[in-house]
This record gives C-alpha cells, structure tokens and sequence, in this order.
C-alpha cells in the first residue's frame, strides 16, 4: 500500500494532476466504484394512497441476486453477488481482477399500515421495484361533506 499526499494548496482544483500520476496509464475509468464512491444502492420510497412503491437501483445484476424478506416489521433488501475468472493453468497473469458486491437495506413496515401478504417485487432493467399494499384501515378517506341540521 502506498499512501499518497494530495496537494492542498490549490483546493479548487480538482485532484487531476494527483490522479494522473497514481491512476494505471491506460485505465481511466472507475469500473468498481459508483459516483458517489459507495457500493449502497440508492433507493426512491414513494407512497399514494394505496401502497408505497420502493425502487432500488441496482443495474448489472439478476433478480437471483436479491434476498428479500420481512422479518416482523422490517423489510430487508441485501445482495452479495461475487464474479470472478477462473485463472487457466500455466498462465502468467500480470493482473487478475474479480468483484463482490454486497449491500443491505432495511426499512420499518408498521403492520398497522401495511398489508404484509400482498407485498410483491419485481426486477426490470436495473430497478427493483418493490410494491407494498397499505391495509383498507390505513387508507386516506376522501373528504367528506358534512350537512349542518
């Protein structure tokens, strides 16, 4: 490991000039990193009056990636997906790079609100969508007019 001094004189600039000289020559992009740095998918929770909808993007993999459960009132979204090449004998390898992936998501579903049997997800072009039906109960009543007598 090598620890590496960024130049904070100028701290507008960004860290090109650093980059450039601890960067491989010809591997400039960040295959293993998100924009943000981090490997947490980001998540949309929108609720109507019926349900919520959870969507957790999450491109390149397979809905067998995913492990989805409820545990009382928690619902638990994680992942642990691995890749790797498997080396050919007698091959001389400079560099050999493989993958894991691993996150863990959990979110409090009140069992007052939600209707936990009708709870379903779905995998579609790098989105996991999950949709969370609310109880008849726990649904907004539309405005009602009331008579003066």
């Amino acid at each position: 490991m090598t620890l590496i001094k960024r130049n904070s004189f100028l701290p507008v600039l960004p860290h090109f000039f650093d980059d450039f000289f601890t960067r491989d020559l010809f591997d400039w992009n960040d295959r293993n990193y998100s924009k943000s740095r981090t490997t947490l998918p980001s998540v949309n929770i929108i609720e109507s009056n019926d349900d919520f909808r959870v969507e957790m993007a999450a491109p390149g993999m397979n809905k067998e990636d995913f492990q989805i459960e409820l545990d009382n009132e928690i619902l638990k979204i994680s992942s642990d997906k691995q890749h790797h090449e498997e080396m050919q004998e007698g091959a001389r390898y400079s560099r050999h790079e493989f993958s894991y992936q691993a996150f863990h998501r959990s979110f409090h579903l009140p069992k007052s609100v939600v209707d936990e049997s009708k709870i379903q997800a779905t995998y579609d072009n790098g989105i996991l969508r999950i949709l969370i039906p609310k109880k008849e109960e726990a649904r907004a009543l539309p405005p009602r007019r009331i008579e003066i007598g």
